[in-house]
């Protein structure tokens, strides 16, 4: 495994890690789905360089564009929930009250 490889492979495990172990915030829940996004970003945007496909050189943009989405509606539920109970804190949320 190459060095590059293995930093890009270790920034989405440390993404998924900080997702699965510390969920106390939606803000930091949401900065590591970031992370492991932009990780994956570099991930196929160095392998489309690497292979010299051309037909393939547009994915790297619409995972880009598919994670802006992502982020304004995490965003957009975060400034939702931080209204309506006070907190960004994910241990206050509950799906079974409206």
């Amino acid at each position: 495994m190459t060095p590059v490889h293995f930093s890009f492979t270790s920034a989405f495990m440390l993404g998924l890690m900080g997702l699965a172990f510390h969920r106390t915030h939606l803000l930091s829940a949401l900065l590591c789905l970031e992370g492991m996004m932009l990780s994956l970003f570099i991930a196929l945007a160095l392998w489309a360089m690497q292979f010299e496909a051309i037909g393939f050189s547009t994915a790297p943009m619409l995972l880009l564009a598919f994670s802006a989405c992502e982020a304004s509606a995490g965003l957009a539920l975060l400034v939702a929930t931080a209204r309506t109970h006070g907190t960004d804190r994910l241990q206050n949320l509950n799906l079974l009250q409206c």
